[in-house]
Formats: C-alpha cells, sequence, structure tokens
C-alpha cells in the first residue's frame, strides 16, 4: 500500500527546498514506517543539496529522524507500531565489520547511505507523479512528514525528553561522542584538542569532559561558540581568528602538544593544524568530510615518531548502544544537547539551512 506525505524535496544542486506531496512505496519486510516528530538538519545535508557530494537528485534528504512507528514490514524485530524511534544510519547486517560491531564501517555503506538513493534492487521508496525521486538517504530520508526508513537504522527509544533534543543523536552528537569514547579514549590526564565547535565538535567535549582527560581544549572562530564550549566542559579556548599560530599556542597549553586531534571542520587545512598541534604518538581523528578527492600534506618525517591519522564515521558507533547511553546521561543532566539545538518548522527548512551557513545557529531542528 503506497502512502501520500509531505516531503522537503531539493530539485537540484542549490535549489532551495520545497515542500511537496509524494508517495511512498509499500513497505518491504525489513522496512518500518513513521511519522516523524523532529529531524537534524546537519552540515552533510547542506553539503548534498549544494551539489558538494554527489546524491541522485531531485530527491529528499534528512538523516537525523525521530518519530514514531505505524507500520512494520513482515520480517522487523526492533520496533512495533506505536513505539518511538531514532533514525540513524543504516548497514548490512552481515559483513565482518557489521558483525564485528563496526556498522559504520559497514561493507555497502556508501551507496547504502549517502550515494545510491535507491534500494540495493534499484527500487525507490519515494516517488512524485510516478516519478521515482532520490530517497532512502541514510536509509530514512526524513525530511518528511511520513518516511519508510530500514529496520537497521532504527533505534526504540523510552524517554519523557522533548524529541527535538534527541534527533541530534541520530548523527551529528554521536560521531562527536562517539569519536572520544570509542576511538581515542582519553587516558588519565590526556590532552584533547577539538577544531570546530559546532554540533559535532561540542558533542566531542561534552563527552570529554566525562573522561579522564585533564586538558580540553576547543578551536574555532566564532566567540560565542568558544564561551559554550566552556560551559560545556572545555578547560582551554582558541580563537582561530585572532591566534596566529594555533598549533604552537596548543604546545604551550599542553606542554609539548596534544595526546589527541579531532577535526570537526572538514577543511584540509585546519586538518594540517591539527596534525602539527599533537605530540609525538599523537592521535588525530578525522571526522571533518571535505569534497570527494580532498588531500592534505603531510611532512612524513613529522608522523615518523609514533603520530598516526585515523578517519572515522559516526564515531564508530553501534547506534543500538550508543544512542540510549547518550540518552541517559542527557536524563542525568550531564550531556545537556539542549544548549545546540534551536527548532524550526518543516516549512521553514530554508531559514534553517541559511541560518546554519551564517554561523547563527549550532544545531536547527525541523518540527514536523
Amino acid at each position: 500500500m503506497t502512502v501520500t506525505t509531505e516531503a522537503a524535496v531539493i530539485e537540484a544542486a542549490d535549489a532551495e527546498f520545497t515542500l511537496q506531496s509524494v508517495q511512498l512505496d509499500s513497505l518491504r519486510p525489513e522496512e518500518v514506517r513513521l511519522e516523524i516528530k523532529a529531524a537534524g538538519l546537519c552540515h552533510t545535508d547542506i553539503s548534498v543539496a549544494g551539489g558538494g557530494l554527489p546524491f541522485p537528485l531531485p530527491g529528499v534528504l534528512g538523516h537525523e529522524g525521530v518519530g514514531v512507528v505505524t507500520e512494520v514490514g513482515s520480517a522487523v524485530t526492533r520496533v512495533q507500531p506505536g513505539d518511538t524511534a531514532v533514525l540513524s544510519f543504516t548497514s548490512c547486517g552481515r559483513c565482518a565489520n557489521c558483525r564485528g560491531g563496526h556498522p559504520a564501517y559497514c561493507d555497502t555503506w556508501l551507496p547504502d547511505n549517502l550515494l545510491g538513493g535507491v534500494r540495493a534492487d534499484g527500487s525507490s521508496t519515494i516517488s512524485r507523479g510516478g516519478q521515482p525521486l532520490g530517497g532512502r538517504f541514510f536509509g530514512q530520508s526524513s525530511f518528511a512528514r511520513t518516511v519508510i526508513a530500514d529496520e537497521r537504522s532504527v533505534v526504540k527509544i523510552n524517554t519523557s525528553l522533548p524529541l527535538e533534543r534527541i534527533a541530534p543523536l541520530a548523527c551529528g552528537v554521536q560521531t562527536g561522542a562517539g569519536a572520544v569514547w570509542n576511538v581515542i579514549r582519553p587516558a588519565p590526564g590526556s590532552s584533547l584538542v577539538v577544531f570546530g565547535a559546532g554540533t559535532v565538535g561540542l558533542a566531542a567535549i561534552m563527552a570529554a569532559a566525562l573522561t579522564p582527560a585533564t586538558i580540553i581544549i576547543a578551536v574555532d572562530r566564532v566567540p560565542s561558540r568558544l564561551e559554550l564550549a566552556l560551559e560545556l566542559g572545555a578547560t582551554h579556548v582558541i580563537d582561530a581568528s585572532a591566534a596566529t599560530e594555533v598549533a604552537a599556542e596548543i604546545h604551550k597549553i599542553t606542554g609539548g602538544g596534544a595526546h589527541a586531534a579531532i577535526e570537526a571542520t572538514g577543511n584540509t587545512s585546519v586538518l594540517e593544524q591539527a596534525i602539527g598541534a599533537t605530540r609525538a604518538r599523537g592521535h588525530i581523528v578525522v571526522i571533518g568530510a571535505p569534497a570527494f578527492g580532498a588531500t592534505v600534506a603531510v611532512d612524513v618525517n613529522f608522523m615518523m615518531p609514533g603520530r598516526r591519522i585515523e578517519g572515522v564515521t559516526l564515531g564508530d558507533s553501534e547506534i543500538e548502544t550508543l544512542i540510549p547511553s547518550i540518552i541517559t546521561l542527557m536524563e542525568s543532566g550531564r550531556f545537556p544537547v539542549e544548549r545546540l539545538v534551536r527548532t524550526y518548522r518543516l516549512e521553514e527548512i530554508n531559514q534553517a539551512v541559511a541560518d546554519t551557513k551564517s554561523g547563527t545557529v549550532i544545531k536547527p531542528v525541523l518540527l514536523t
């Protein structure tokens, strides 16, 4: 049975989103239909809408959804109608990385989440006037009032927190937190520097504040974000617009360079700074994703004293474990995601995009 709903459609690169009537396909056995209550707007959505990342357009984006289950396919066991669920990334569940607890490195991650826009058999989950649209973005395409999601994208939750606070956990928050907890795992007395105080960077700082790291440095160009970083757990901040030698300042603060650095801006010049900010055996974690084909210059001899660079997708997270854990921390007041969120109506999506680009909002969340 097909279902008609309203979605924010992007027609072509650099076009604005427009609310349109679309049709959702009948459910497959492993799929779930949900009424979306809130959906975060992420820089990845903006990059695709701007043509920076390949995705079949016209299409429906959105990959930080949260909503109520209305129907499930015959093979679905994670949720049932009436459940509230977060929609995160999808994965095959069968490859070695999925079986090993690393679904963010699934063998089919790129086509299933970012590039394909269709099911594995080539069929579309969303159409308009009988013509298929690019959909199934991160297994969901949540910029709509009703969606079809892969079961592997769905995490059942049980919380009284407002759902607009929960939506960012699907991507941005788990990416930053997971990079700290799953990848860096700070040792007692260690130092960590985070480049970029957006959603991902601030989530990393909140996560780091719950570890034994004793020096947590935030680097950004927006003073208000640096002030917020201090309130959320940073011990030091550096205004990159004023500091001429950011790496040298980090070496001074840490007494020889940071034990770990997170690059969360997607700027290759900033990544070079992050590499230079670390000490011997330093760990550089790359979260920010620039345009495909972007490269950085690395001094090989500088890397020889044990420094290592590691690319990380979605915090190397197992979503059914990490997302409920963050919710528990939020409920106890120890992970204040609400400090990042500003809400918009779905029909205000273009204003949310503009505010994100201008830096006036950290995490816009669309209410349906």
